[in-house]
């Protein structure tokens, strides 16, 4: 496996299908780009303003989705080439992100804040690095 950049996270537009009673808010099929094999999926809640950082997974790829709330991210590569996404329901995308690359999330909604990741390998405490907020220097604030 060749260097992995920020540039090599995939955005895949999602479909909301507005059904009488609430919306279907689809994740991933297997048929999609990006599907990388099933290993976990789990939520991650996060409060207004709270930052969840700094992990690089070594094998897992991400697939990072948010139905509800608003969740800032930042991505770090080796060359510390940062890009930033904001999603959520009002973008309603699914970021694929390879392993390699350095992320943390903030939420940005008053209300609820989840991320859902489909990740094609179970959790592993041996695959994963992690640092404090404050290890890069990243503008937090770019992410409202």
């Amino acid at each position: 496996m060749g260097e992995v950049s920020v540039d090599d996270i995939l955005i895949t537009p999602l479909n909301r299908i507005s059904v009488k009673g609430g919306d279907i808010l689809h994740g991933m099929k297997e048929s999609d780009t990006g599907f990388a094999g099933f290993g976990e999926a789990y939520f991650s809640f996060i409060e207004m303003g709270a930052i969840k950082a700094w992990k690089k997974h070594l094998k897992m790829t991400l697939n990072l989705v948010v139905p509800v709330g608003r969740v800032g991210f930042n991505f770090l590569d080796k060359g510390s080439q940062l890009r930033s996404e904001i999603i959520g329901p009002g973008r309603f995308v699914r970021l694929t992100v390879p392993p390699g690359i350095w992320f943390g999330f903030k939420g940005l909604s008053e209300d609820q804040n989840v991320v859902m990741n489909l990740a094609n390998l179970e959790h592993d405490d041996c695959e994963v690095v992690r640092q404090n907020a404050g290890y890069f220097n990243c503008d937090w604030e770019i992410l409202k």
